[in-house]
């Protein structure tokens, strides 16, 4: 992960439309983001309702009290994260404007998203009022996949939940992909020619390269009730310009005035919370 001694720092006044179009797709490339619930965060955090059952309503005869019921809640604090990316450039993208936008739409949006994603899906949590899906119950679809899905499915439903999204990592896809009923018909696509999986279950499918987590098994996908799942960020995406620093990235050092370069810092402020007991992983021995 690359560090920065910021020597000399300014604040690029970005156009509303390039600012806006970052984080447009960042939310775009966000499986998380554009499955679960937004909210506007305030800087000092929010206390947030996660709801764990619904009133009942029940039949009453004519003149009866009508039966007085409440449903159930369970409260969280979210509390905004920060996550930021340094990414360096040539001297030249500065003097070509345009350039430079293109290259902050095009490389920043999926930097971000990706490591939002990747925490979400099990990776260590910015704080402790983050929560990730690394404990969920995992349901294996590597040696029979109908039947792991259906498992997940059946999970969710059994804590209350209904099934309306799945993430997919590009290799929980292969996974799938490779799944045939008996007479060796793909289970899970309707042609090679689409090569895609559109839908499961009757819930849509997204796909996320920060859905899969190595380790044993391998994780290589999420099912879940994104219904109770709530994502929040304090304001857009903030960037930050630099031509005096050194750059720590891995093994190597980057002098930018040494070496005729830039570096552009862009961080957002950010903040996940769920009901993680309507969620499941799906894994991959």
């Amino acid at each position: 992960m690359a560090t920065i001694d910021m020597n000399r720092t300014t604040t690029i006044a970005l156009p509303g439309a390039v600012s806006a179009e970052i984080w447009q797709k960042a939310q775009e490339s966000s499986a998380v983001m554009s499955l679960a619930r937004k909210m506007t965060l305030p800087g000092l955090g929010v206390t947030i309702p996660i709801i764990t059952g619904d009133p009942e309503a029940g039949w009453v005869g004519e003149t009866e009290k009508k039966p007085v019921k409440r449903g159930t809640l369970k409260t969280k604090q979210m509390t905004p994260y920060t996550l930021a990316v340094i990414v360096p450039f040539s001297n030249q993208f500065r003097r070509d404007l345009p350039a430079l936008y293109d290259a902050l739409v095009s490389r920043l949006p999926g930097a971000l998203a990706k490591k939002f994603d990747a925490t979400v899906f099990g990776g260590a949590a910015p704080g402790s009022n983050f929560d990730t899906l690394a404990a969920c119950t995992a349901q294996e679809i590597g040696t029979d996949a109908y039947g792991g899905l259906v498992a997940a499915d059946a999970d969710i439903a059994a804590h209350d939940g209904i099934l309306n999204g799945w993430v997919l990592a590009p290799q929980g896809k292969a996974q799938l992909l490779t799944a045939v009923d008996g007479n060796k018909r793909p289970l899970f696509i309707n042609s090679v020619a689409e090569g895609a999986v559109p839908m499961i279950l009757g819930a849509p499918v997204k796909q996320s390269k920060g859905a899969y987590k190595a380790g044993s098994p391998n994780v290589v996908g999420v099912a879940g009730d994104w219904t109770q799942a709530v994502y929040g960020t304090v304001e857009g995406v903030q960037i930050s310009v630099s031509d005096q620093a050194t750059l720590t990235d891995g093994g190597s050092t980057i002098n930018l005035f040494e070496q005729n370069m830039f570096a552009v810092r862009a961080e957002i402020e950010c903040g996940f919370r769920c009901d993680t007991s309507v969620f499941n992983r799906l894994t991959k021995a």
